[in-house]
């Protein structure tokens, strides 16, 4: 095992960096993280807040300074956001500068961080229909969106002073009480828990607990440890959305759910200012680096995710 117990998080105080963090001081390890709005005291018991900028270099860099020092990247402005020209710069950018700082960071250490696993998507291969995706899988070229800010995103760490970087693209992560979550299952209560679009997009998702342990096993903390590179950090078996909504209907014991038409979703997504394309398209992706490292899920179906995630 490494002996990597001493963890920064760079953008840390989102949903799944204190799912993160969470995971980690259960497990004894040091935890630091760097956010624009550091608390006192921290959001976490045992986690310490740091500020930064997400741009430029400053003191925060002593934090990656002490042997054995670990890095989780997983700085950026949240996607769910109007999919404007300004919007799209500012997803860039807010991905693009974070990244390129710590690795200028990491530059100057004398000893290179033991690990580095830095956060990316599955959407960078945007609206892939039924092809299968896995770590190989060409990314499409000259793409707007999350194709172009994940792309610039994973380019942004090359270069990092570390001994071991693994990159991870991750699938719609499940967790309970989140706002992504929340939505789809207070439509279903509503009624509208139908397919969306045709309901035919695929869904790539997560568990949040099989994100954290994937996480970990990157960083060298947990077995199987995993080679450096890209993973696909998403569960073994995608479903189709009209699959996904039927199973959240049956979690909240409704049978019917209207649909939602692309049409009504994209006027939607105007009011809610948001980008319609998080609903209608979707993709394919599994990990055949997981399943050959011999990486367990412990969610492996959908059904069991929500069963674990949903109240009552």
């Amino acid at each position: 095992m490494s002996d990597a117990l001493r963890i920064v998080i760079a953008g840390g105080s989102g949903t799944l960096g204190r799912a993160l963090s969470t995971q980690l001081v259960r497990r004894g390890h040091e935890v630091v993280v760097l956010t624009r709005a550091p608390r006192s005291p921290s959001r976490h018991p045992g986690v310490r807040e740091v500020h930064w900028d997400g741009r430029t270099l400053g003191r925060w860099t002593q934090e990656l300074a002490a042997p054995g020092t670990a890095l989780v990247n997983l700085a950026g402005r949240l996607v769910d956001a109007r999919p404007t020209p300004e919007n799209i710069a500012d997803l860039t950018r807010s991905r693009v500068e974070a990244t390129t700082a710590l690795v200028e960071a990491s530059q100057r250490l004398e000893e290179p961080l033991t690990h580095w696993v830095q956060a990316s998507t599955t959407a960078i291969w945007s609206d892939a229909g039924d092809r299968l995706l896995e770590e190989t899988s060409p990314v499409p070229v000259g793409l707007p969106q999350m194709t172009g800010v994940a792309e610039r995103w994973e380019r942004a760490a090359e270069g990092a002073h570390c001994d071991h970087q693994v990159v991870l693209r991750t699938g719609i992560v499940l967790e309970a009480g989140t706002p992504a979550l929340e939505r789809l299952v207070l439509l279903a209560r509503w009624g509208l828990g139908g397919p969306v679009g045709t309901g035919r997009q695929w869904v790539s998702w997560i568990h949040v607990e099989d994100w954290g342990r994937i996480v970990l096993a990157a960083l060298g903390l947990e077995q199987p440890q995993l080679p450096e590179g890209i993973v696909v950090a998403s569960a073994p078996h995608p479903v189709r959305n009209a699959e996904m909504m039927r199973l959240l209907r049956r979690g909240v014991g409704r049978s019917h759910g209207l649909p939602t038409p692309a049409p009504l979703l994209r006027l939607g997504a105007v009011l809610l200012r948001t980008d319609p394309a998080l609903g209608l398209t979707g993709r394919h992706a599994t990990s055949r680096v997981l399943d050959e490292a011999g990486f367990r899920f412990q969610h492996p179906r959908l059904d069991g995710a929500l069963a674990d995630l949903l109240p009552g």
